[in-house]
């Protein structure tokens, strides 16, 4: 599978952002996770997909820093786009994550 990150109309990939102000530790964790999706799809170990609304997704997974999610949408079926990353702090995805994954889905779109 393809996984690219958003990138603004600006050109900023606010994904890749983030990720790069992690620790190393979280920051291989994610190059782990991104390795798995592009290699076995959806069928990653130690990932949890999940819908969240509509074609909007969520990736969960646990680092040494804590739990992450990545809002991603499926662009065909050999393709996905993650949209938004935040680290976990609630059991609900905060609804400002929320519609913030959604509005650069239907920039996308």
């Amino acid at each position: 599978m393809r996984v690219l990150f958003y990138e603004s109309p600006g050109g900023r990939s606010p994904v890749e952002e983030f990720i790069e102000g992690l620790s190393k530790e979280d920051q291989a964790r994610f190059a782990d996770v991104y390795q798995g999706i592009s290699d076995l799809g959806v069928r990653c170990p130690r990932v949890r997909f999940r819908q969240l609304r509509g074609k909007l997704w969520e990736i969960k997974f646990s680092a040494n820093g804590g739990g992450y999610r990545i809002g991603y949408v499926m662009m065909d079926k050999d393709s996905m786009v993650w949209l938004h990353v935040f680290k976990k702090a609630t059991q609900k995805t905060p609804i400002a994550d929320l519609k913030l994954a959604e509005s650069r889905m239907k920039e996308l779109r």
